[in-house]
């Protein structure tokens, strides 16, 4: 875009017709007089702190003019402007025109002068409608900290901010998307981060053209990602939790925190990342070990359990005398196979029903919806109870860990096995698992060289050890002493 002239009176009329003032009712365009000199402020309300912007005016109307240093005006008077005339936090002279618009629709204040020429100043004075910062619904602890991201990205920093004071801490501004210029912080802690892994971020980032994220961190992720579509396993772990955010800094992982979206991206993310949740942490290490592993041996077992036991059912003869109890007496009117794909979805379209539904009445319907799958399906005789109680199982383990991504990864891979089961059997079943293992293997963490099943693949002893047994001295990503010894590696 073309910077603006040396004739204040043009500069306004483009403005005007750059913002279209006329047009939109909540963007506003102020005109003030300093004595004999005008300004002309523009802002969008709503986006601006009221009350110091009425502070900012009346001293304005208390000045006699502009009080440029000099007689040529331009670059120098709006820099004396700036320096002795506005008490304000941030203030910045700048001719750059597109960055005026920019900082403009991001809230900022535009101040253009009679003297300043093609020069203006950009007034940070900005505040944005925001919740508080309570404890996230979907990331809850027993013990701790009761706070929380928020849709404000200033915010976040801040929160990120209050838990490590120090110098190395780096919040690296971005923008992206061509129409929305979404605020997207990289955020990492110099010396702990790997510095080659973080200049493959900032650049893929900077290299990222789109018209705009619409839907925040998931437009941003699948910009980044790349994935395969016939691969389910999420590369990216989020979190709304600012203690979470703070300890994987602390274990050198990089963030990427984005405007509008109150989850934080933390990259590189392995598996076993996905298994690790806040409460360990908030427990003694004996209690967090003993959690640690019931939630590895229950979440693992929403894949296996569901096909073993139709594996099993389809071969009775292959089933050990002491597991006979688990065979079921009668299969059905309807084949199990089919009940046990129509019990998923079915399981899958009440979830959709209970986030549409009311709160007033999210309660009733969930007692109609057991109903409708547990005593009255049986009596029909669509579904035997086996299959309830295993599908019962299988939905409620899965929220023994918090990503849903990884949770309909799990889902679709164990339909898969069950498919595999009904067409060949136990062949299909071990194609099946080979299956899975090959891309658990092949799928790797964004623009990172670490494997997806590190310390799996590449066996690191130490720091398998710290994903199943919780030390003393443990975060959130495993013990300190392994990223100091992988670092030195």
């Amino acid at each position: 875009m073309q910077p603006l002239s040396d004739c204040y009176r043009e500069n306004v009329r483009r403005m005007d017709e750059i913002l279209r003032v006329n047009e939109n009712f909540d963007l506003i365009k102020k005109v003030m007089c300093l004595g004999t000199e005008e300004i002309t402020l523009y802002y969008i309300d709503g986006f601006v702190d009221s009350a110091s912007m009425n502070k900012m005016m009346i001293y304005f109307l208390s000045l006699k003019g502009l009080g440029q240093p000099t007689e040529s005006g331009g670059e120098a008077a709006a820099t004396f402007f700036a320096t002795h005339h506005l008490p304000h936090v941030e203030a910045e002279v700048t001719k750059n025109t597109d960055l005026m618009i920019q900082m403009v629709l991001s809230g900022t204040t535009l101040l253009l002068g009679e003297t300043f020429g093609e020069y203006a100043i950009v007034i940070d004075s900005r505040t944005y409608p925001a919740r508080s910062v309570g404890e996230p619904q979907n990331d809850r602890v027993m013990l701790g900290a009761r706070d929380g991201f928020v849709e404000t990205l200033v915010f976040n920093t801040a929160l990120i901010r209050r838990r490590i004071r120090d110098t190395a801490l780096t919040m690296q501004y971005l923008t992206v998307g061509r129409r929305s210029k979404t605020d997207v912080v990289l955020c990492y802690l110099k010396g702990q981060a790997d510095g080659d892994y973080v200049k493959k971020l900032q650049k893929k980032l900077s290299d990222i053209d789109t018209g705009a994220l619409t839907m925040g961190h998931e437009s941003l992720a699948e910009l980044l990602i790349g994935q395969r579509w016939y691969n389910p396993f999420p590369k990216i772990r989020y979190t709304e939790r600012p203690d979470v955010a703070a300890a994987q800094l602390l274990e050198g992982s990089v963030l990427i925190v984005c405007d509008n979206s109150p989850e934080v991206m933390i990259l590189p993310s392995t598996i076993f990342d996905f298994m690790q949740e806040t409460n360990d942490y908030y427990f003694p290490p004996l209690t967090g070990t003993y959690i640690r592993i019931v939630r590895h041996i229950v979440f693992w077992a929403t894949l296996f359990l569901v096909p073993i036991w139709f594996l099993l059912t389809k071969n009775p003869e292959i089933t050990p005398s002491w597991l006979q109890f688990i065979l079921p007496e009668s299969t059905g009117k309807i084949p199990i196979f089919v009940q046990l794909i129509l019990v998923e979805f079915m399981i899958d379209g009440l979830r959709m029903a209970s986030m549409n539904t009311p709160d007033m009445l999210s309660n009733s319907l969930s007692v109609v919806g057991g109903l409708i799958l547990g005593d009255f399906a049986v009596d029909i005789g669509w579904l035997i109870p086996e299959v309830i109680v295993y599908m019962a199982f299988v939905s409620i383990a899965n929220f023994s860990q918090r990503s849903y991504q990884l949770g309909y990864a799990f889902k679709l891979l164990r339909i898969a096995l069950i498919i595999l089961v009904q067409l060949f059997n136990v062949i299909g079943f071990g194609v099946g698992c080979v299956g899975i293992l090959i891309l658990l293997v092949t799928n790797k963490t964004v623009n990172g060289r670490r494997s997806y099943l590190y310390p799996l693949i590449p066996f690191h002893g130490k720091a398998l050890l710290s994903l199943f047994i919780r030390l003393r001295k443990d975060r959130i990503a495993g013990a300190e002493g392994v990223r100091e010894e992988e670092k030195n590696q």
